[in-house]
Parts: structure tokens; sequence; C-alpha cells
């Protein structure tokens, strides 16, 4: 096998692995509602199927400020956890937007005090890629190596097409726990609603459900009927109410 077959090989293991991740994190993202769960997710994803990476973690800021982190290997979480302080690769490529590479801690001499750490776990290379999540989100996801020189162009790559895959997931899961919310606060204000909370009441009893049920059984007539909410909500405490014939 001549060297350019070798390296054609090599370079279509590296399309298939990043190929590969990518449909994994979007199949282990597509249904989550909760950001941090979002985040664990994708550090456990990234640190398994990036051959070469040893464990991943995900520095957050919201609104400019620290807004959590998520590591794959929670003896290194403070490596992205920037209340140990804000010299890090991760907050350079945030402030830079651009990603940031170090494949020899040992030399390195950018964030001194994050490096001796960084050393002392065992990490000898580190790539932080920035990402945006949204208006109000953004981070940066980092992958740390044992040994430098297991950092290659194709891990640069990968983390690049990382970021903006994880970026574009991540602002649909934000998106998702943001509707959440307003679900769960309309719910409040319709269960507080005096015909519909009275309707709600009704079908709890006859089922012996909770109330977020109930409701569901109540939008669900009202979507089979095509009638709004509240006039389903009125017709069933009508009934309930009408005196019975003797």
């Amino acid at each position: 096998m001549n060297l350019d077959t070798r390296g054609s090989m090599i370079d279509t293991l590296g399309v298939l692995e990043t190929a590969g991740l990518l449909r994994e994190l979007t199949a282990g993202l597509i249904a989550v509602r909760d950001f941090d769960e979002a985040l664990h997710q994708l550090v456990r994803i990234a640190r398994d199927a990036v051959s070469g990476v040893d464990c991943c973690g995900f520095t957050a800021l919201r609104a400019g400020e620290p807004a959590g982190v998520a590591a794959s290997d929670p003896a290194r979480a403070e490596l992205d956890d920037l209340r140990h302080g804000p010299d890090t690769p991760a907050l350079t490529a945030i402030r830079r937007r651009e990603m940031i590479i170090a494949q020899d801690l040992d030399r390195e001499t950018r964030w001194p005090g994050w490096t001796d750490r960084a050393r002392g776990l065992g990490v000898h290379g580190v790539i932080s890629a920035p990402l945006d999540v949204d208006d109000q989100v953004v981070g940066a996801i980092n992958l740390y190596t044992a040994s430098g020189a297991a950092l290659t162009t194709r891990h640069q790559l990968t983390a690049m097409l990382l970021a903006e895959h994880a970026g574009l997931l991540l602002a649909a899961v934000r998106d998702r726990e943001r509707q959440a919310a307003l679900a769960g606060q309309l719910d409040s204000a319709l269960l507080e609603e005096g015909v519909v909370g009275q309707a709600v009441g009704v079908i709890m009893t006859q089922r012996g459900c909770a109330a977020p049920e109930a409701l569901d059984v109540l939008r669900s007539a009202a979507s089979s009927l095509d009638i709004p909410l509240r006039e389903v909500a009125e017709r069933l405490v009508l009934t309930v109410s009408r005196p019975r014939d003797n």
C-alpha cells in the first residue's frame, strides 16, 4: 500500500468517524428538553466518539456571566469552570470567536494557572472551539488529551464541525426548554381559571388522575370537537351540575 492510498484511507475513516459523531449527537439531543442534561449528553458523546480524546468539557456563559459547566470526567470538571479563574482556553476561544489549540501544555505560557492544574490532572493537549447557542448563551466545547501529539488536523476539523452542529442542537434544546416553561405557566393560569379549573376537577374525580393529565384530556376533547377549550369546560361543568331526573 503506497502513502497516497494510506492517506486516502485515513481521510475516509476520519470522515466516517465525524459523520458517526454528528449522527449520534443528533440522536442523543433531538428530544432533550433540559439544557444541563443536553450538555452532559454532549460531552459524553464527544468523549466516546472522537478517537484520541481522553475527556471532553463544556464551558457556558449566559449574558456574559459563567452559567455552568459539563464534563465527561467529573475529576477534571474544574478545567471548564470559570470560577477557578477566567484565564482559560475556553474563555479565550469565546472572547476571540476562534478555535484555540494547545498541543503541548508543557511549553504553554498563555494560561499559567490553568495549565498547571491541567498538567496535574494528566492533560497535556487541548482544543477549545467556540459556539453560539442563542442571543443569551455562548460557550466552548473543550477536547482534552493526555498527549498533545494526539491532536491532529483532523481533530481540529472535528472540533469545528462538532461546535457548529452542537450549537444548532443546543439552540433547539433551549427553545424546547422555553416552550415547556411557557406551557407550564399557561397550564397554571388555566387551572386557576374558574370554569376550566372546575372542569379539570370533574375529570380528576371521574378518572382519579392528576391535574396535568386531566387538563390534557380536556385539551384532547377540545381538539376532537374543534371548539375552544373554555367552551368544552363549560359544557362539562354544566352537564355534571344539571339536576338528574328522578
